[in-house]
């Protein structure tokens, strides 16, 4: 091989190799290679919930206090996937009974309409419901606020739920303001009902208990107390996925006239 090919070969492999250890030592360089190969995860295709009956009284006598079709999506967008697997098709099959089989996006849109109706029993999907219960299971000591126990928001929830179950209620920023300030941490409709969320996955995937049952958080879901028929009665236009008969909407007694008082929370 004459010279100057020699010469010239040694010098191409020498410029490769120099170009190999620059590649190897600029950390940019295999940050945005990673940054490019991994996928974002996809939205959840989200579906609009029905109204429960006391949403459709609401909306009958033009009462704006109700419940909005945003916190559908928030609800279904915050669904841990426990909550849309097949474990839990049992505990619903009493409103949903094609649960199990349903796609995600119904199973997703059965979840928000539930907290609709949920709210509904507890709380006459009021957001800045709050009410102090005098019944002595639930009349105790707040252990955050130190104050006695108020069930607040949509869901009817309570300062100590952000110590036990990692909702995002700021007491320190709250108790500066008044009882029905919207401004509130725990009455935000989006803190309140993600906290549900919560409380929900606790009892049926963590604890392993029915949607329906005695020791549950809320005493809307517990049969034979307060409020649990009007509860049932508004899961009865639950999505049509679900594949439930569903009957007429009247009631002797419309719950709007119901206190939320007569609708005691558990905790």
């Amino acid at each position: 091989m004459p010279k100057s090919v020699r010469v010239a070969t040694c010098l191409l492999a020498a410029g490769l190799a120099v170009g190999l250890v620059a590649f190897r030592n600029d950390p940019g360089a295999s940050e945005t290679s990673a940054a490019v190969t991994i996928p974002a995860s996809p939205s959840p295709i989200l579906k609009p919930a029905p109204s429960t009956p006391i949403a459709e009284q609401k909306a009958a006598l033009g009462d704006d206090e109700t419940w909005q079709p945003e916190w559908d999506a928030t609800i279904e967008k915050s669904l841990p996937p426990s909550l849309l697997g097949p474990e839990v098709a049992g505990s619903v099959r009493q409103f949903c009974p094609r649960f199990g089989n349903m796609k995600e996006v119904d199973k997703r849109q059965f979840w928000a309409y539930f907290f609709q109706a949920l709210s509904g029993a507890e709380a006459g999907l009021k957001a800045t419901s709050n009410v102090q219960h005098t019944e002595p299971q639930v009349a105790v000591v707040d252990g955050v606020s130190h104050r006695m126990v108020r069930s607040e928001g949509l869901l009817q929830l309570t300062y100590e739920d952000a110590r036990r179950y990692g909702c995002d209620f700021d007491w320190n920023a709250d108790k500066h303001l008044g009882e029905h300030d919207p401004d509130k941490t725990i009455l935000q409709p989006e803190n309140n009902l993600l906290c549900g969320v919560n409380i929900l996955e606790n009892q049926l995937i963590n604890q392993h208990r029915p949607l329906i049952t005695k020791s549950s958080y809320w005493s809307t879901l517990r049969p034979n107390w307060p409020g649990y028929r009007v509860f049932v009665h508004q899961m009865s236009n639950v999505p049509a996925a679900c594949g439930r008969r569903t009957g007429s909407h009247s009631t002797a007694k419309s719950e709007l006239a119901q206190k939320p008082r007569s609708l005691t929370a558990s905790r």
